[in-house]
């Protein structure tokens, strides 16, 4: 086993929610392997040409990542593991927070092919396509910008990938809405947790109508602007919004979880051109974090 291979409890835990093995053809033989191909690449952010030959033939490896970031087959291994912590008790519900990460593309991230891609053997376009292809510019150059919620344990719950310009107000109802932990007793997976965190950024009349809505509390600090503005429109304004301020410092924990993330330096540095495939890398690094809790 090399460094950065998955571990025999690792392995117990991602290989009851892996495809059907022994499939025509051989397709999806020596899983491990290539999924510890996939995580090596992933951590280092080598190009996938240049992966050492224990693995296997690089464009295996690659194309069985970018098959599974379009079918959704990472998303559900994701969900799958997930589940497994829940119902472990390895869940920290009492506390959700939400933030964002910016991620400067490698130069080799920009020329996308204009043309919409498919997922193979299928008419359908891949998960999380997206036709900006998540990249935007600012003065440092193409950036791109990982939205996501993560957990009280410092792991992510769900993710987000727009272009770096992008605000993190608007896009903080979408991240919700993709956070859904099955449950395997029976029942609607849970989408809602306890408590919310959010900085500035997520302050907005609108993200605090939808979480009153949904019976979320949360704290969320309101900016300067917002409160005189509240404050100049009188009664019309609204009640002044809640804070607790020793509710607000676990907020760090989201903080710790993009840390975690960023030691993939695939993750770190966007090297993928498609967003889709990138969003799978981003998904990749959360699986192993996941297995490792």
């Amino acid at each position: 086993m090399g460094r950065g291979d998955l571990t025999n409890i690792e392995w117990a835990r991602l290989e009851p929610h892996l495809p059907v093995a022994g499939l025509r053809g051989g397709r999806w033989r020596n899983h491990r392997t290539v999924i510890n191909g996939i995580l090596f690449r992933v951590r280092t952010g080598i190009p996938w040409r240049d992966l050492p030959e224990r693995f296997g033939s690089w464009k295996t490896v690659y194309e069985r990542h970018r098959r599974w970031s379009a079918d959704g087959t990472w998303d559900r291994i994701l969900h799958a593991v997930q589940a497994d912590a829940d119902s472990a008790g390895r869940l920290d519900w009492s506390m959700v927070s939400v933030d964002s990460i910016s991620c400067r593309a490698h130069q080799h991230a920009a020329g996308a092919r204009k043309k919409k891609p498919r997922v193979p053997k299928k008419r359908s376009t891949p998960w999380h396509h997206r036709p900006d292809e998540g990249l935007g510019r600012s003065r440092g150059g193409l950036t791109c910008k990982i939205h996501l919620a993560g957990e009280g344990g410092c792991r992510p719950l769900a993710f987000l990938v727009t272009p770096g310009q992008w605000g993190d107000a608007p896009q903080m109802i979408e991240v919700l809405k993709r956070i859904r932990v099955p449950r395997p007793q029976g029942g609607h997976p849970r989408t809602r947790p306890d408590h919310l965190g959010g900085d500035k950024a997520c302050s907005s009349r609108r993200n605090r109508r939808y979480l009153r809505r949904g019976r979320i509390k949360h704290t969320i600090p309101e900016p300067k602007d917002q409160r005189a503005n509240r404050k100049r429109r009188g009664s019309r304004g609204g009640r002044p919004t809640g804070f607790n301020s020793e509710i607000y410092k676990r907020r760090n924990e989201v903080e710790r979880t993009i840390n975690r993330l960023k030691n993939a330096r695939a993750v770190a540095t966007r090297y993928d051109k498609r967003a889709y495939v990138f969003h799978g890398t981003v998904i990749t690094a959360a699986v192993r974090l996941w297995l490792r809790g």
